[in-house]
């Protein structure tokens, strides 16, 4: 679920959804709004495959487990490691 597998394919992978949520947080976005980026993103790549708002939702907790991102205030941003 978290890594691709001989049955999840890689674009599927929490890891692999998560690398996309953050290429669309180049600025602090709100759920909704990158929800629609990665959507629109993935409608481009012709090889993707559908995403459900309940796994960008888990990519989404991933990220924020190993503080990858951070939310307040209504608003999803980047981690910045220090």
């Amino acid at each position: 679920m978290i890594l691709p597998t001989k049955y999840l394919p890689h674009d599927r992978a929490l890891l692999s959804v998560g690398a996309e949520i953050l290429a669309q947080l180049k600025e602090p976005r709100t759920v909704s709004e990158l929800w629609e980026c990665v959507r629109e993103d993935r409608k481009s790549n012709i090889t993707a495959t559908p995403l459900s708002f309940d796994w960008f939702v888990l990519a989404l907790n991933l990220l924020y487990a190993v503080t990858a991102i951070e939310y307040s205030n209504g608003v999803v941003r980047r981690e910045v490691s220090q």
